[in-house]
């Protein structure tokens, strides 16, 4: 797995050397580029719209503004760069998702959870492994939800910063901010996450009202979880811990640090095949036309 926020790369082909052989009508190498940016894309837009099928119709938007304006990219900042001020932007500008409408506010999330009940599962048709897998789709559900409560920016820059920990300085560039600004902006957001939580949420403390397994049946019960098709906890090989490169602040107290840990011990999902639809599309004289595309 290639970490697009760090410099390092399993092979030479750099970015930019990619970049340059993909200009010039190399298909393999803009197949290269879409597969080393895309899983990035896809779990950054899955936590800015909460639903993997919006997630993917948004990461396919934002490849293709990518493809087609690689012709633009100057070499003046990292490839990486300008990959995610375009998603950024993206993200920010996006139409109202779904979604978006249902997570509105924290106090409305509040009295959401509070007016769900808390169930028993029967013992009857479920196994153990049945009930954790219901637990964790309700835990990360729930946590995804909370994103949602916060602003377009701050959602995204609590993304960055605190989930996929990259740097002030990568964050800075990518909105296109002072370092200074993004650490502000970053420090709101996880204020406004950790407020909700320590109030609400189980996990931080446990005399709250909330927890995912007494939740959990009756979000199974309702139909938003389903255990022959979830949405958030079976199409992941890793942890985001495991391909960020995270580094544990020595600032902040205990809370800040558990509540973060919590968001990273989210799934990193598998993204969609886009590399067949954009196949598909490339053979498409309509298409290569509109966006004056090599055959």
């Amino acid at each position: 797995m290639i970490n697009p926020f760090t410099e390092k790369y399993l092979t030479d082909r750099t970015d930019e050397k990619l970049v340059s052989e993909a200009v010039g009508g190399n298909r393999q190498a803009l197949e290269e580029l879409i597969l080393r940016h895309q899983a990035w894309i896809y779990n950054i837009s899955l936590r800015m719209v909460w639903d993997p099928h919006d997630a993917k119709d948004l990461t396919q938007e934002i490849l293709i503004k990518i493809i087609t304006k690689l012709d633009t990219f100057k070499g003046q900042s990292h490839f990486r760069t300008w990959v995610y001020r375009i998603t950024a932007n993206h993200v920010i500008n996006m139409k109202k998702r779904k979604y978006e409408q249902v997570f509105q506010s924290f106090s409305q999330y509040s009295r959401s959870i509070r007016e769900t009940p808390d169930l028993d599962f029967p013992d009857e048709g479920l196994t153990p492994a049945d009930v954790k897998m219901i637990i964790d789709e309700t835990r990360i559900g729930c946590m995804l939800g909370m994103l949602l409560c916060l602003d377009r920016e701050q959602r995204l820059v609590f993304i960055l910063g605190e989930v996929f920990s990259i740097t002030d300085k990568v964050g800075a560039e990518i909105l296109a901010i002072s370092r200074d600004n993004f650490r502000k902006k970053l420090s709101r957001a996880r204020q406004s996450l950790n407020r909700f939580m320590n109030q609400e949420c189980g996990l931080i403390h446990p005399e709250n009202s909330c927890h995912c397994t007494r939740k959990a049946k009756a979000m199974m019960d309702e139909g938003a979880i389903n255990l022959h098709r979830l949405r958030f906890s079976d199409n992941y090989v890793y942890r985001i811990k495991q391909v960020a490169e995270v580094k544990d602040r020595l600032l902040g107290d205990y809370l800040e640090k558990k509540s973060r840990q919590l968001f990273r011990d989210h799934p990193f999902q598998n993204s969609p095949d886009f590399i067949r639809s954009f196949r598909e599309m490339f053979a498409d004289r309509e298409f290569r036309d509109i966006f004056n595309l090599k055959a």
